[in-house]
């Protein structure tokens, strides 16, 4: 399969249609294999307009939904952005070639060991991989400019909207009582945080995000 090829029509056909304006984004999501993202069985459709299994009831994220949330977080090249699931390493890999450094916490040891890996293998080194439990994050390495949650949460728990630095964007797609996912993006001005919904998304729900949490913008 023509890999290169899927990458240029994943990222004219579902990227650019849909409001993304960074172009750091677009160069990034055109060079990075997201083949080497998914398993083996998982390749030849690496590039389509869903979400993909990884296993342990976790998922690689629809790029078109990446790629909106990204826009939405307004990187910078001196960000230090926090990925709440680093999964298989694909969102916090297209993190890496915008921002100053990126800290992925991940519950799930060997999609982990597997991220970093793929890290090494791509020559990704501005990314550290924490392990430890999703819900809380990593206020250890925080705050931080940026936080992306590597898939749907039920609510925003208050431990991890604390970890965003003044002047900070946080994105996630968050699934109502009605059962709709919309992307949000929090920010924190003056040492208030509010937030507003961007689009729908059908996005999976990260395990533990679950509506049981008890905070939310």
């Amino acid at each position: 399969m023509d890999f290169a090829a899927a990458r240029r029509n994943m990222v004219d056909c579902q990227i650019l249609p849909n409001n993304v304006t960074d172009p750091r984004i677009v160069d990034a999501m055109t060079e990075l294999p997201r083949e080497d993202f998914v398993a083996s069985r998982f390749k030849g459709v690496a590039y389509v307009d869903e979400a993909l299994p990884l296993g342990a009831g976790r998922y690689l994220m629809e790029p078109m939904v990446v790629a909106r949330l990204l826009n939405a977080a307004a990187l910078r090249s001196e960000d230090i952005a926090l990925a709440v699931g680093c999964a298989s390493g694909y969102l916090p890999a297209l993190l890496a070639k915008i921002v100053s450094t990126v800290v992925a916490v991940e519950s799930d040891k060997a999609l982990g060991d597997r991220a970093e890996a793929t890290f090494s293998s791509l020559g990704l080194d501005n990314i550290a991989v924490v392990a430890g439990p999703l819900e809380k994050g990593n206020a250890k390495q925080g705050p931080y400019d940026v936080i992306v949650f590597d898939g749907a949460v039920g609510e925003i728990p208050a431990t991890i909207a604390n970890q965003l630095a003044e002047g900070g964007r946080m994105v996630a797609v968050v699934v109502g009582a009605d059962g709709v996912g919309r992307a949000r993006i929090v920010t924190r001005f003056g040492g208030i945080i509010s937030g507003r919904d961007l689009f729908d998304a059908g996005t999976p729900v990260l395990p533990g995000f679950e509506r049981e949490a008890v905070f939310s913008f």
